[in-house]
């Protein structure tokens, strides 16, 4: 009989199959009309039926199959029975069928844990900017991010009846990532992706002193790093508190599997263990490639008003 494939491969192939599943439970949801948006701080933070029923799937999904992995997810829910039809038992095949690397050969359950964003950018969710919108779950060990799976419900969604709707994309560090084409912005060119909804003097201050090209501004950290792996942005600055653990896992373990580098406005890496603090007090500051030169144009006063934890 084959080896069984490390623990590690069989989460992430779960997550993948969780992240499918959570990708329609987004879509139906929509589909319905019935979003269920009740605000948790204030107007900018909400929450919708999808991210309530996507977390619940996602959380009791891998907790059935991994149940000594540490699972952290952003919405605070009632301790209740999961219904039967929001449990995902599959795996993808394809990556358990991908060796994992060495290093995380023999990584046992209880030394990982999993960070979920069951719905990054449910502003624009409920604002029909669906293409803003992610599914993301991801791992670490070690304090360190090490996978991330990330599912685009609506990936595709302006492209008519007959393109196929969202995708999935996933990455181990060591092994690379893998659903969608790796591109880099075209040279010397810098374009810089922040916030839509979160801005301020430091955020704007930071965005300009990068001397950028252009600036887009949208919704969701995993929406903004895709941009960059897949070359429509240079760099992802945020100069501000905001950003949460579960917000940049999983896009962090995508980039550094494909050489890039997120960071806080410092430079300093962000850590996953299970007891950090939730929230990136520090910023982000991300890049596929030329990360240090961004580095070096962050402002004096927007590293004194950011401490670094």
């Amino acid at each position: 009989m084959a080896n069984r494939p490390a623990v590690l491969m069989r989460l992430v192939a779960s997550a993948y199959a969780v992240a499918e599943k959570a990708g329609t439970i987004v879509q139906k949801v929509l589909q319905s009309g019935e979003l269920g948006i009740v605000e948790k701080s204030g107007a900018n933070d909400l929450q919708t039926l999808a991210d309530r029923l996507v977390q619940k799937s996602i959380c009791a999904s891998l907790s059935k199959s991994f149940p000594k992995v540490t699972i952290i997810g952003e919405e605070e829910l009632p301790a209740e029975a999961v219904e039967e039809d929001l449990i995902e038992n599959g795996q993808s095949s394809l990556i358990l069928q991908k060796s994992c690397p060495d290093e995380y050969a023999s990584l046992k359950e209880e030394e990982l844990v999993v960070w979920v964003d069951p719905l990054d950018g449910t502003k624009e969710y409920t604002e029909g900017l669906l293409d803003h919108v992610t599914v993301l779950i991801g791992i670490a060990y070690g304090g360190t991010a090490i996978a991330g799976v990330i599912n685009q419900p609506f990936y595709n969604y302006q492209m008519g009846a007959g393109a196929s709707l969202g995708r999935t994309l996933w990455g181990v560090l060591g092994l690379g990532a893998f659903g969608f084409q790796l591109q880099e912005v075209p040279d010397g060119k810098r374009i810089i992706t922040t916030t839509r909804s979160h801005s301020n003097k430091l955020v704007i201050d930071a965005v300009q002193a990068m001397e950028p090209h252009d600036v887009i501004r949208v919704g969701g950290a995993g929406n903004k790093i895709i941009q960059l792996v897949e070359g429509k942005a240079s760099a992802y600055v945020f100069a501000s508190p905001g950003c949460k653990k579960w917000d940049t896992c999983a896009p962090e373990a995508i980039l550094h599997a494909v050489g890039g580098k997120l960071t806080d406005m410092h430079g300093n890496a962000y850590t996953y263990d299970a007891n950090v603090k939730h929230m990136n007090s520090a910023g982000v500051l991300a890049a596929l490639r030329n990360h240090e030169y961004y580095l070096s144009r962050v402002p004096q006063a927007v590293l004194q008003a950011l401490p670094s934890n």
